[in-house]
């Protein structure tokens, strides 16, 4: 990795400092990305202590490896306080590293949420209101639709039952009507989509606003099903959005394939394997080892034409980021 002629990976979860014993940003950029032949990575600020503020910000930059700085960005959370909004707001249109803004928008992992649908549209409002142009990513998962109570760990894949598909869809409904409602002037990208029909909005969407997408391998490469009849070791494949049953599967890839999705994302989410088969029975997985395999082996094996892959893989993450991505 010692050029910028790789893959752009706009979802990591590098975790370190607090969570080191997880993941860290040198084995990332050090030994994970370049074997998957991922020159760039974008980091996730949904960490043990969350990155709101600049001194997060230059916090988790002090732990980039010497050499790497150029091939290491991250995105700045969201919360529903006005001040931390503006201050994130200025960080992405000057800070070097701080690639855009995240939201999320219901509970996943970590303590970084937007639960009440006031906070939600409070931060399109702060994001209009002072003239966002960047990019805004979310984690969609309406909390009114996710039953908990319904998650059994002796059985891992009630866990998609939990997370129904109507959480996802809700969310990217209600993201996509608060940013024409309040005019949101900046880039909406929804993170890590798992179903058709949440790319179907988003493509109905294009035509009025700004607006992209990112779909993971492990919500391409898996169906609901490899979550049966392991026991609890089924729960490895715990993640949020869940994986879905096999036939939104075969509908997504076949979208994929049509290049309705813009971006190829890993969400790269390693935790202590004690964190996934016992309490808290926490959500993700390290798909970035899956990455280099599903771009140049598996998006072409659903008919993915190699534009459409070069596109997804760096492209449009050029096209996107790459007066700050280049400026490095």
């Amino acid at each position: 990795m010692d050029d910028l002629n790789g893959y752009v990976d706009i979802h990591v979860h590098a975790r370190d400092l607090e969570e080191r014993y997880k993941e860290t940003v040198d084995h990332v950029l050090n030994v994970v990305a370049p074997s998957q032949n991922v020159s760039i990575i974008f980091d996730m600020p949904n960490t043990k202590r969350p990155l709101l503020r600049k001194e997060d910000v230059e916090r988790k930059l002090s732990v980039v490896p010497e050499g790497k700085e150029k091939f290491y960005f991250l995105w700045i959370g969201v919360t529903a306080d006005e001040d931390q909004i503006i201050e994130a707001i200025s960080l992405v249109e000057e800070h070097e590293k701080v690639i855009g803004i995240k939201m999320f928008a219901g509970r996943s992992v970590g303590d970084l949420a937007l639960i009440k649908r006031e906070e939600r549209e409070m931060v399109y409002e702060a994001l209009t209101k002072n003239n966002y142009k960047g990019v805004l990513a979310v984690h969609c998962e309406m909390e009114d639709f996710i039953r908990n109570e319904l998650f059994d760990p002796e059985r891992p894949e009630t866990h998609c039952l939990a997370r129904p598909p109507e959480a996802e869809i809700k969310s990217v409904e209600e993201q996509i009507s608060l940013a024409k409602k309040h005019g949101f002037k900046g880039i909406l990208h929804i993170c890590h989509v798992s179903l058709p029909e949440t790319v179907e909005l988003i493509d109905k969407a294009r035509k009025e606003m700004k607006i992209t997408c990112g779909v993971t391998p492990h919500h391409l490469l898996w169906d609901e099903s490899v979550m049966r009849g392991k026991g609890k070791l089924g729960l490895i494949y715990k993640m949020n959005p869940p994986l879905r049953e096999r036939v939104k599967v075969e509908m997504l890839r076949s979208l994929v394939s049509q290049g309705k999705v813009d971006f190829l994302e890993s969400d790269h989410a390693p935790h202590h394997i004690g964190e996934k088969l016992f309490p808290p029975y926490l959500s993700g997985f390290p798909s970035l080892y899956l990455y280099k395999k599903t771009a140049e082996e598996f998006l072409p094996k659903i008919g993915a034409r190699k534009d459409v892959v070069e596109k997804m893989t760096k492209g449009n993450a050029l096209k996107l980021f790459g007066e700050k991505i280049l400026r490095q």
